[in-house]
């Protein structure tokens, strides 16, 4: 049934600058219900990651179920009110900028965004190329450098276009993993009434601190992205009301996809074999051994016939699987950058949206130059050490995501007491008690992580824990803590410069532009299914 419209309701909440008012008029309503859901889909179902979490072993499974209590719940109940609560182009860093103000938001996004290209031309881009080398054919020398540009330059096309266009992609990244991971899924069925499979223990699914710190980064990484759709909140049709079903609906969704691949890479591969890169792509190589090929003595995998051809198609789907990740979270994260720009926390120009395609075109061509930059320079410092390129990669992005969320999540509290009276489509149950048991746990776990990136078997070994810290080290760099806590540090401490040095820039606009206050958008009646 479609709910009747509701009145607009006058707020008094500060609006963004003058500077964003003349950029809103290019917006474009067109994201329905169908369209937030399957971008959720496609943010929160992160094939970069299955390898890392199957190579822990079954525990990796037992944290899974934990995190979900403990952090995923939490976390979307805190964005479903904050999206419903305040529908603003830029989402996060309005919260922020509403909560903290403006200068301390323009830092924050700015960590935020800069993950994005960090992301797309680190580990999303060497698995792509893994893959690539794994079913099709090697990229020896300059190839490697050429198909790793093509592939993010392909992602900038798809975001540059106009929202209308641009909404397929992540539609489409759904698609191919809700396909992929199912045909995997029954691939793995047949494998193992053929082969039989191996034998998961029950002791090895207990928790251990040890294990705990290994997984705590791209388990949690893997189960962020609930904001993304807020950064385009004015583009859609019924923001207060889609926002909280959307979470709900590709949260339950995303459990179910990530966990169940998980869980056949663990019945198909020997413990020994799985890595964090190539743990999911050895997985598709071995099960599909059951429609042509075999598995040598050594380990090696030979594809034939159909398994051939399966191997390539699923190959295919998974390039466009991270491919399609590193897009959605483009979209959502240069809107909101662009957003701040245009609020006065950055340089102007970054501000400005297409008036053709209504997207923001400027940052990202931008990102798009930054992530080139960075493949190129990390596997020249790397000598194309895949694994090496993928652990410096896929931790950065972390971190640096992480970061932000640390002064994002506390805007919850603060947008509470500081506008009690706004509207709240939706709230967090359990009045201010549960705004606090929902914060607390969300922002301690992405801080805690952030400290475990930087210094990985942080608290391993204390207090009678087993294990040792340096065997938490990424295996690409083991017995290099220096090196990788330096390819973690170095490009933060940058990342903030240039958050600060955006601010700056900021000033002019900021002082030519004064914020107003204007009353919330009106809620719209839903016209999706």
């Amino acid at each position: 049934m479609t709910p009747a419209p509701q009145p607009a309701t006058a707020v008094d909440t500060p609006d963004l600058s003058a500077g964003w008012q003349e950029q809103r008029a290019r917006l474009r309503k067109v994201l329905r219900r169908r369209d937030v859901f399957f971008f959720l889909v496609c943010t929160l179902v992160g094939l970069d990651t299955i390898g890392s979490v199957a190579a822990a072993g079954p525990q990796g499974l037992t944290w899974m179920a934990v995190l979900a209590v403990v952090f995923f719940l939490p976390y979307g109940l805190l964005v479903a009110e904050l999206g419903s609560t305040f529908p603003v182009e830029g989402g996060p860093y309005v919260w922020t900028r509403l909560a903290f103000g403006r200068r301390t938001a323009g830092v924050n996004q700015v960590l935020y965004w800069l993950s994005n290209p960090v992301w797309l031309g680190g580990s999303l881009c060497i698995i792509a190329l893994t893959t690539w080398e794994q079913f099709f054919t090697p990229l020896p020398g300059v190839w490697k450098y050429a198909a790793g540009l093509a592939f993010i330059w392909a992602g900038a096309l798809a975001v540059v276009r106009s929202v209308r266009i641009g909404k397929w992609v992540p539609i489409a990244g759904a698609v191919a993993r809700i396909v992929l991971l199912g045909f995997f899924l029954v691939s793995v069925i047949v494998y193992a009434l053929r082969h039989g499979v191996h034998p998961l223990p029950v002791g090895d699914f207990a928790p251990t601190y040890a294990g705990f710190v290994a997984l705590v980064p791209v388990l949690i990484f893997n189960y962020v992205g609930f904001e993304l759709p807020s950064t385009a909140a004015e583009e859609m049709t019924n923001p207060e009301r889609d926002i909280p079903l959307s979470i709900l609906r590709s949260g339950t969704a995303s459990l179910v996809l990530y966990g169940g691949p998980i869980l056949g890479i663990l019945f198909v591969l020997p413990g020994e074999r799985i890595g964090s890169l190539g743990g999911f792509i050895d997985a598709c190589k071995a099960v599909f051994t059951v429609y042509g090929g075999g598995i040598a003595a050594d380990g090696t995998v030979t594809l034939t016939g159909l398994g051939a051809v399966f191997g390539g198609i699923a190959a295919a789907g998974l390039i466009v699987g991270v491919l399609t990740s590193g897009v959605t979270w483009a979209m959502g994260a240069h809107r909101a950058q662009a957003v701040a720009c245009a609020d006065g926390a950055g340089p102007a120009w970054l501000g400005r949206f297409s008036e053709r395609h209504g997207t923001p075109v400027r940052v990202n061509l931008l990102s798009a130059v930054l992530a080139s930059v960075l493949l190129i320079v990390a596997l020249r410092l790397t000598g194309g050490d895949g694994e090496k390129y993928f652990a410096a990669g896929l931790g950065l992005t972390i971190s640096t995501t992480f970061i932000s969320y640390v002064l994002t999540f506390p805007s919850l509290l603060m947008l509470r007491r500081k506008y009690p009276d706004t509207p709240r489509p939706y709230r967090v149950p359990g009045g201010r008690a549960g705004a606090w048991a929902v914060t607390v746990p969300a922002t301690g776990l992405v801080a805690f992580t952030v400290v475990v990136l930087l210094w990985p078997g942080f608290g391993v070994g204390w207090f009678g824990t087993a294990g040792s810290p340096a065997a938490s080290l990424p295996e690409s760099f083991a017995g290099q803590r220096l090196q990788y806590t330096l390819s973690q540090v170095v490009p933060l401490l940058l990342f903030v410069v240039v958050g600060v040095a955006f601010v700056a820039l900021g000033a002019r606009s900021r002082r030519r532009q004064p914020g107003s206050a204007v009353t919330r958008p009106a809620p719209t009646a839903s016209t999706s299914a």
